[in-house]
Formats: C-alpha cells, structure tokens, sequence
C-alpha cells in the first residue's frame, strides 16, 4: 500500500483532514498533532518519550503553513511557533483518531 494520502486539505482553522488512498479519511486537530510532534525537542531521542506537556498547546492552536517534505511527510508552522517536527505519512496513519482506528490500536 503505498503510505501517502491522495488528498491533503485544512479544515477550517484547526483541524487537516488526509484521504488515503484506500478510501479511509483521517481528520486531525492541529492541537493534537502539535502535542504528539516527533522532534527532539518534544520527545526524548533515545526512549521516545514526551518531553512537551500536551497542556501547554493552545487548544484554538493552528498552522500557519503545511510544507511537504520529500515525498514522505508533512512539516508544519503552528500559531505557537513551532515548526521542528515531521509527521511522517507513515506516523500520520498510525496516529488517526477516527473512532475505527482507536478501536484497532
């Protein structure tokens, strides 16, 4: 299966919904991607555990920009200024919140 969604688009101002090529949809609030942001600065590098209290994130968070990188994730600029993680596609469908895929995990 190949990992990349065959739709990305905002909606609204918190929340990026991904539709995959299987026909699955995945909406996520930006609020929640900034609280499980992959890079160092957020998790530790060696046991991956958070380092970035999920209180801290403004619940009205947004992203300002949404950037591809390679042909592989995303990388975005949220309203609070951050910008170091990259959510992978690969990450992205492990971590879709829809009620199915809970469920599954």
């Amino acid at each position: 299966m190949n990992e990349a969604p065959s739709k990305i688009e905002k909606v609204g101002d918190e929340k990026l919904r991904l539709s995959w090529e299987d026909g699955h949809q995945s909406v996520y609030p930006f609020q929640r991607l900034r609280q499980l942001c992959p890079c160092a600065l957020c998790r530790d590098e060696w046991t991956g555990q958070p380092l970035l209290d999920p209180e801290s994130v403004p619940a009205d968070l947004k992203a300002e920009r949404a950037e591809l990188v390679g042909n592989y994730g995303l990388a975005f600029q949220f309203s609070d200024g951050h910008s170091q993680g990259i959510y992978t596609f690969k990450m992205l469908r492990e971590l879709c919140p829809c009620a199915g895929c809970e469920k599954a995990r």
